[in-house]
């Protein structure tokens, strides 16, 4: 029951974060001192970007790339950490999961554990108890082959004979 649970609170949260990035991304614009920064963190995105697809489809790397402009460059750097918060929220939630499950895999070993342990100890015993009736097989072997057939018949005589001796008194 709480598993079903468990992953529908992390599709709602999922599915939450994407307004919250949205919304990350319009604030983002609006204060001078971040925008700063962002608009220089978008500029430097666009130039390794940039390079890379030269690189990837074999243009020329070492020609020089245009700055975006200001809006271009805002716009870029509030898409990407709006991506960023949603690839962080999905990635907190699977690094959650991987460890719940852990921990429940880890549960599940525990208890194969302890029962192997109770099997084995359960098998030496068995094993202590066979040992034991080996040993009293042995020596009911050794008794009979020193007093013979007739030692053990007179052992079930004597027996019978207090029997009878019981009775008529």
């Amino acid at each position: 029951m709480v598993l079903p649970l468990l992953k529908l609170a992390t599709l709602a949260l999922k599915t939450l974060s994407k307004p919250v990035a949205n919304r990350l991304k319009r604030q983002a614009g609006y204060a001078p001192r971040f925008q700063q920064f962002i608009v220089s963190f978008a500029q430097a995105n666009h130039r390794i970007t940039t390079r890379m697809q030269r690189s990837i489809y074999g243009h020329a790397t070492d020609v020089e790339i245009r700055p975006l402009d200001e809006e271009k460059a805002v716009q870029a750097a509030v898409d990407l950490i709006g991506e960023v918060f949603v690839f962080a929220v999905a990635g907190a939630l699977l690094i959650f999961e991987v460890q719940r499950s852990s921990r429940s895999e880890a549960k599940k070993e525990e208890v194969r554990r302890q029962e192997l342990e109770v099997i084995k100890q359960r098998n030496e015993n068995l094993a202590t108890e066979v040992e034991l009736l080996r040993h009293k097989l042995e020596e009911l072997e050794q008794l009979a082959r020193r007093q013979g057939l007739s030692g053990i018949f007179k052992f079930k005589h004597a027996n019978t004979e207090g029997i009878n001796l019981a009775k008529p008194a």
